[in-house]
């Protein structure tokens, strides 16, 4: 039986770069659906889920080739089937993002249920609500069958919550299909954030980067790009928790400053003190972990919720 094996007892220090976001790296690797010329991609997580999301794509014709610095090229010129492998699907949820590039692009997919772990019910409605806005017809049975044989129309779409996955589905969806789409009560993480970057790179326009309203400018065809995955801001929360609680020293390189604004406003609450060196991230040794009181000696109250609130991920290492 594998396990891990901790000799603990000391400070955790040094220098790290924090890996790629790998809820970032799932929709921006289902994107090179939505191009005949190559996508490339660095700081790819390489990790099972990623593994999974590639054998998906290469599946359906993809041609995938390993770069170095955790690098992926493909190219979806010899795309030959429309319908995805149910084996293959079945190993994670997020196999549900090729649904929006497949549509768009070929304006016919066949989605059989997505896989994953199984946390409570996760809902596709978001996802299927948003391809009826943009005028697919929805059969949904075992399978899910998507149809759209005049293409997808630009539209006004509004989330009746704010699903990443499904918000992250419209994105990839609205960007091939000409003219304005509006998504309303949209999901606005780090990860979202993200996906919209690359496909502005791809030569789509996406106004509202990082708000719940976002306007895609969709185009009639779009090209390749080449991008870096932003940084895993909870892996970075993570580690800075690590070396606060052991009272070590750290150096975190190559951070979104931005993505760990609340992280660390929150983090400070708990005594956690760090600091932003142009895009490092360090946290000084030997701090004295203390809850700080609401003013008025009021009960400390911090709360998770939906971006841009301190993120759920997050909560228990905080309350460790």
């Amino acid at each position: 039986m594998e396990k891990f094996v901790i000799q603990g007892g000391v400070p955790l220090s040094g220098e790290i770069v924090a890996a790629g976001n790998k809820n970032a790296a799932l929709p921006i690797l289902a994107a090179c659906l939505l191009t005949e010329e190559d996508l490339v991609l660095r700081n790819v997580p390489m990790i099972r889920d990623t593994e999974a999301q590639i054998a998906l794509l290469e599946n359906l014709g993809v041609a995938v080739e390993r770069l170095g610095d955790n690098g992926v090229r493909l190219c979806a010129a010899g795309v030959t089937t429309t319908a995805v492998d149910e084996g293959l699907a079945a190993r994670i949820r997020a196999s549900f993002l090729l649904a929006g590039p497949l549509l768009a692009r070929f304006g016919e997919v066949t989605m059989p249920p997505p896989g994953g772990d199984t946390i409570g019910r996760r809902r596709l409605d978001p996802h299927l609500d948003a391809f009826r806005d943009l005028g697919a017809d929805v059969r949904a049975d075992r399978s899910i069958e998507l149809r759209a044989p005049d293409g997808l129309k630009a539209c006004s779409i509004f989330m009746d919550e704010p699903s990443v996955m499904g918000t992250e589905n419209a994105l990839l969806a609205a960007a091939l299909a000409p003219g304005e789409t509006t998504i309303g009560n949209a999901a606005c993480e780090p990860h979202v954030q993200d996906l919209a970057r690359l496909l502005t790179k791809m030569g789509a326009r996406i106004d509202g980067i990082g708000s719940n309203v976002m306007v895609v400018h969709g185009r009639d065809r779009l090209g390749g790009a080449e991008h870096r995955i932003s940084p895993d801001h909870i892996e970075i929360g993570s580690f800075m928790a690590l070396a606060a609680a052991t009272g070590g020293e750290l150096r975190i390189r190559d951070v979104e400053p931005v993505d760990l604004l609340m992280i660390r406003r929150q983090f400070a609450r708990l005594g956690l003190q760090s600091s932003i060196e142009d895009r490092d991230l360090t946290v000084p040794p030997g701090q004295r972990l203390a809850i700080q009181d609401d003013v008025g000696d009021a009960i400390a109250k911090i709360d998770d919720g939906p971006w841009p609130a301190f993120p759920a991920d997050l909560t228990s290492i905080a309350l460790a």
